[in-house]
């Protein structure tokens, strides 16, 4: 084994592969250190492929070991011959591309089946259909011109027969609040049945992209993909997003679709127990939940790359994730819930779309404005979500439900672009007006111009406040939707703004390059809502070219990307400034996942000591070579939780045995003899004293190339080495005594450790 250099001449790796035929262990990455022009070996990473071994709740997962079993998985196949092999490698690819394609067939009827719902659920507080109970207004009011008036869809005192003016408005009121508090009582009676909510519903809460992330960057934790988790995180969030709440659909979509996923490759035993087959396929499906959220295919696939840090620079992911995010789109098209023949709700025609390059001057100022509310979003969403663990809400979740759902009916009913649900807000502000369209609450009024603009930043600030204590309630609820919705009414305020300055000063310099006719537009509120919309979402998520391209989707505004893109770009810089974390990565500070972020690490002269833990404060096992009971082996694997324990001899380090290999050894021998006096060794036969048949040979179990370096190497050389080879721990020795460990828990708190309230919800929460 080697024993790392210090800071002078910093090695360079080359990888070949590796057999060890003594042992079952088989096609291994292996490493040569290369140095001085010497080559020499550096490590020999073998694993045994126990494809029977499952991983533990809380745990990570050995990304060496499981790459390494599907490798011989893999291989097994391709050695059959004759038809049987032909027949049993068609088998394994059509298998995975079936679930592939189920999974965007059924993520693409869920997501139409969700907003089907939510829409009624959303217009049901307003009125209801004359001739269908159960149809939403656009169903109802389909067939119309464009501005024609609906007589079909009735408010509810024109449905119950209330005359005068006095009585509509408090019936409406009434029904508004008491709506949107029942729904939020139907979530609440959903997720507090007694199985559901002790058992798999609160993992249904809150957005899903925190916990994927983890997931996919080898964290265990099948229970948030339960069953369960599906059905209750479907249901809830048709109710909590048709309640009026500040959230939206579209992160939980992504975590739907990762439970439907995980689900049919259950069923049709696809990923089986391999951890890094079953990781690239939620891959495909996070991609395709953001694909039915957005009607953004494309984006779905690069949201999946670089938010989700997703595909494991693995090409044939990538096409996978493609594919699924294709079908789940044109399933959604298929489907048409919205009745308009569009994939979604936001699509905007580029008419009048050439734009000026005055209008640079503000849309960066949106940027900016963008960048500082998105920094001030997270801060106050921690804030509150700190507040509620430590305060008496974290012990009723539900009547935090409730009553906050009330004042936000309450509040919304006074403010009338908070009336309408957030999809709705954010289509209307999109679209430019149009006397053939309607004017959406005088929105397109000249003579309130001053008004509106009031009101659309009132409606911002209101709306901050809503979703910063919304995101993180014991319900389904994501961030995207809200973000947008607040960005594009400043966006809007600031169109109009222009609009007015352009009407009062038509001959200015600045305006020159608009046409002099004044019936032809020149500037466009609607795409200021649109640069809004991205200016405000780039400062909580901290997104860029995934972030460009749902826009750009979302919007069909091909010729207004650039502006977009400079939007998206100011505000990074500007919220970058006051912190490098979005509100997923937030979270999983907050949460403490075992998640590297991928951005670069400076040491500042510390080195590998600074986080290590001593081998004196170390759970070893000492083997001398007489023995060790299994009474003591499971002793310690039962006392402990570690994922492994370092193997001594005297001093001297002779492997590293991991907790759920040994944990599974010691159960066989005791199926087979339940002596617990029985003695075993680390040591292989040639090496342990005598050749007493009665000790049982745990060194298959030993892991002898474990990576060890000396702990005075740069700490930004062992962050690296975590961050790029997904390890699980590094030993230090030094001369073949061991001198100390480090954990990727260790390098995720110190990562994570300049993060706001770092931790603070690290607690186990269910």
């Amino acid at each position: 084994m080697w024993d790392g250099s210090s800071n002078a001449n910093l090695p360079w790796f080359k990888s070949h592969k590796s057999r060890v035929p003594e042992t079952d262990i088989r096609d291994a990455e292996a490493y040569e250190f290369v140095e001085n022009g010497e080559t020499r070996p550096f490590v020999s990473e073998t694993r045994t492929v126990h494809k029977d071994i499952a991983y533990e709740d809380g745990s990570t997962i050995d990304w060496l070991r499981e790459e390494a079993a599907e490798r011989e998985r893999k291989r097994l196949i391709g050695t059959q011959r004759g038809l049987h092999g032909l027949l049993a490698l068609l088998q394994d690819s059509a298998g995975m591309w079936l679930v592939i394609i189920l999974t965007g067939l059924g993520i693409g009827v869920v997501g139409a089946w969700l907003d089907v719902l939510v829409k009624w659920l959303g217009d049901l507080r307003e009125g209801r259909c004359a001739y269908g109970f159960f149809y939403n207004q656009v169903a109802c009011c389909s067939g119309l011109d464009p501005g024609e008036i609906c007589n079909e869809w009735q408010s509810w005192s024109q449905y119950l027969g209330v005359r005068s003016i006095f009585g509509q408005s408090l019936l409406q009121a009434a029904i508004y609040i008491s709506l949107s508090s029942t729904s939020s009582i139907q979530i609440v009676f959903a997720g507090s049945s007694a199985v559901l909510v002790k058992t798999y519903a609160p993992y249904a809460f809150h957005t899903g992209i925190p916990e994927i992330k983890a997931i996919l960057s080898g964290y265990v934790l099948d229970a948030f993909l339960g069953p369960w988790v599906l059905l209750i995180k479907a249901l809830g969030l048709a109710l909590a997003v048709a309640s009026g709440l500040s959230l939206g659909k579209e992160g939980p979509l992504v975590h739907v679709a990762c439970c439907w996923a995980y689900l049919l490759s259950r069923l049709l035993r696809q990923s089986g127990q391999n951890e890094v087959r079953k990781r690239k396929l939620l891959a495909a499906a996070a991609a395709a939940g953001v694909s039915v959220a957005f009607g953004s295919p494309l984006g779905g696939v690069l949201f999946g790359l670089e938010e989700l840090d997703a595909f494991f620079d693995d090409g044939d992911v990538m096409w996978r994730g493609f594919v699924t995010s294709v079908i789940a789109a044109v399933s959604l098209q298929y489907i048409d819930p919205f009745g308009t023949s569009k994939l979604v709700l936001f699509q905007v025609s580029e008419s009048g779309s050439t734009w000026r390059a005055f209008e640079l001057v503000p849309w960066v100022f949106l940027a900016v404005v963008g960048g500082l509310l998105g920094s001030l979003l997270i801060k106050l969403n921690t804030a509150a979500a700190v507040y509620r663990r430590h305060s008496v809400l974290h012990d009723w979740p539900i009547v935090e439900v409730i009553g906050f759902t009330a004042i936000t009916a309450a509040i919304s009913y006074l403010v009338v672009f908070l009336r309408v649900q957030s999809s709705e807000l954010v289509a209307n502000l999109f679209l430019e007006c149009d006397p053939a369209k309607g004017d959406y609450h005088g929105l397109c009024n000249p003579t309130a111009t001053w008004a509106n603009i009031f009101l659309l930043v009132l409606t911002a600030l209101v709306k901050i406040g809503f979703t910063a204590w919304t995101f993180g309630m014991m319900i389904p609820a994501g961030i995207f939707l809200p973000t947008i919705a607040i960005g594009a009414c400043l966006g809007r305020a600031v169109g109009l703004i222009t609009q007015a300055w352009h009407r009062a000063y038509p001959n200015a310099w600045i305006f020159s390059s608009c046409p002099p006719d004044p019936t032809v537009r020149c500037i466009s509120p609607g795409f200021y809502a649109i640069i809004g919309a991205s200016a405000m979402l780039g400062g909580v998520t901290r997104m860029t070219i995934s972030l460009v391209v749902i826009l750009f989707e979302l919007t069909g505004a091909l010729s207004h990307v650039l502006p977009i893109m400079i939007s998206v770009m100011v505000s990074k810089w500007v919220a970058d400034a006051f912190g490098k974390d979005g509100i997923y990565s937030t979270w999983i500070a907050m949460r403490q996942y075992p998640w590297l972020p991928a951005r670069e690490f400076r040491d500042k002269g510390q080195t590998a000591a600074h986080v290590m833990k001593a081998a004196s404060n170390l759970v070893v096992i000492h083997d001398d070579g007489q023995g060790c009971t299994i009474k003591e082996l499971d002793e310690l694997v039962k006392r402990h939780t570690y994922h492994g324990f370092p193997v001594l001899y005297g001093d001297q380090l002779l492997g590293f045995v991991l907790r759920d290999k040994l944990r599974s050894c010691i159960d066989s021998m005791l199926a087979e003899d339940s002596n617990m006096d029985r003695k075993c060794t680390f040591q292989p036969p040639s090496r342990a004293s005598g050749s007493d048949n009665s000790i049982s040979d745990l060194s298959p179990l030993l892991d002898e190339a474990v990576l060890q370096l000396r702990k005075d190497v740069p700490l930004e050389l062992v962050v690296n080495m975590f961050q790029k080879l997904n390890l699980r721990h590094i030993l230090f020795s030094e001369g073949g005594k061991l001198t100390g460990m480090v954990t990727k828990t260790d390098i995720v708190w110190l990562l994570t450790a300049g993060a706001p309230h770092a931790g603070a919800l690290a607690e186990k929460q269910f």
